[in-house]
């Protein structure tokens, strides 16, 4: 199974975030998406999956069968999964909401994790 942040970089990858990021970040994703897509590309499986979640990015099983295959081949070649994880650490810091976007980001470990946006009317969280 992928851990959280390879399916982060699975749905990002598959969704088009990149229109919703500023410059320095879209270029990183844009980076890190061709990194992907050379070493998936040279397994037919893999490519698979990733053609899969490219046409149909809504589908988290398809995401989800991408995010798979970029874990496993992070853990047959290392060097490719710091590649991964650095090239990913240079996109998560530098999101910025454009165009009514909006960029959630939590790191860490929590029981609950509570993210909003437009909040009309009351809200109570107990």
């Amino acid at each position: 199974m992928a851990d959280p942040i390879t399916t982060a970089i699975a749905a990002a990858i598959a969704g088009g975030m990149a229109q919703s990021l500023g410059d320095q970040a879209r270029a990183s994703l844009t980076a890190l998406a061709q990194r992907i897509r050379e070493k998936l590309g040279r397994h037919p499986a893999a490519k698979a999956a990733l053609d899969a979640a490219l046409d149909d990015p809504s589908s988290s099983a398809r995401v989800g069968e991408l995010a798979h295959a970029i874990a496993e081949a992070c853990e047959k070649d290392p060097e490719f999964g710091t590649e991964v994880r650095a090239l990913w650490g240079r996109v998560r810091p530098n999101a910025v909401a454009r165009d009514d976007g909006v960029v959630n980001t939590f790191e860490g470990s929590a029981e609950k994790v509570v993210q909003l946006r437009d909040v009309h009317g009351d809200l109570r969280i107990s």
